[in-house]
């Protein structure tokens, strides 16, 4: 298994893209164009700057550059993990009332990153989503459509990387997804997962427009369809005592899904992240 710092340096790179602020109705409120690189500062990659500038035009010359963030790692913070392919979960350790809470994520492919900031605020109400997505300098792949329910719609079958902040082994299961529209025009959401003792979960949600709101157990979720085939999962409010999970999603191709998951337990305690990588059979 690799390290943790060997996961991280699988995000080296100049990547240009843009940080595009979201409503918790799914409008764009902003949208600021960025260029971030990670760099290697010596030959065995002890040493890591990030440089992330941000530009009020696409066109991100000197002149239209509004800030800039510079940040040398050598070690990382206890607050996050991150999994083979460079994906990783970055949040709060603990859930604790008057606190500002979230997490960010970053999922990783080929030549593309999507990530999500997700904040709530200190009477644990929505704040602000922001959606980065990015492209490796150079590569000119176009964007995906945003998310559908139409796309989501069938059965996917996959597997899930569960990775725990002391570091201990990873457990990794089959998951089987599959969501279909009921009679009265609900989404249903089943999915499976496990080895041995397999778990089900059915929940369902009502659609409105780009929103997905699991509204009937004890813990509303809502789940946004986003730009780039991204979707953003968070509690309609955070509650203590009780669980709760944040979670990004990203349709890379019609019948390729990643999913990342940050979990915690009803004391608040980070539990776990896990990345699902799920394929669309029917």
């Amino acid at each position: 298994m690799k390290t943790q710092w060997e996961n991280f340096i699988q995000n080296l790179g100049e990547w240009h893209g843009s940080f595009t602020k979201i409503s918790a109705t799914g409008e764009i409120l902003k949208d600021t164009p960025s260029i971030l690189i990670l760099e290697s500062l010596d030959d065995q990659n002890k040493t890591v700057r990030l440089t992330l500038s941000r530009y009020n035009s696409f066109t991100k010359t000197p002149e239209s550059k509004v800030d800039e963030l510079v940040t040398e790692y050598q070690t990382l913070g206890r607050n996050l993990l991150f999994f083979e392919s460079g994906a990783f979960s970055k949040g709060t350790i603990q859930i604790a009332p008057f606190s500002i809470n979230g997490a960010e994520f970053g999922l990783v492919t080929k030549n593309r990153r999507l990530r999500l900031v997700e904040l709530f605020n200190k009477d644990g109400d929505f704040d602000s989503l922001t959606l980065i997505r990015e492209k490796q300098a150079g590569i000119d792949t176009p964007e995906n459509p945003p998310l559908t329910v139409d796309a989501l719609l069938g059965k996917w079958q996959g597997e899930a990387i569960t990775m725990y902040p002391d570091l201990r082994e990873p457990n990794i299961y089959p998951t089987q997804m599959e969501l279909n529209i009921d009679n009265t025009g609900r989404l249903v959401q089943e999915i499976n997962f496990g080895n041995t003792n397999p778990k089900t979960f059915t929940s369902s949600a009502k659609i409105e427009g780009s929103i997905l709101h699991f509204d009937q157990s004890s813990q509303p979720v809502k789940v946004l369809l986003l730009p780039g085939g991204a979707s953003a999962t968070f509690p309609v409010k955070i509650e203590l005592r009780k669980s709760l999970f944040f979670e990004l999603g990203w349709l890379v191709e019609p019948e390729l899904r990643q999913r990342i998951i940050r979990s915690y337990n009803d004391k608040g305690e980070w539990e776990s992240s896990t990345l699902v990588t799920e394929h669309k059979i029917r």
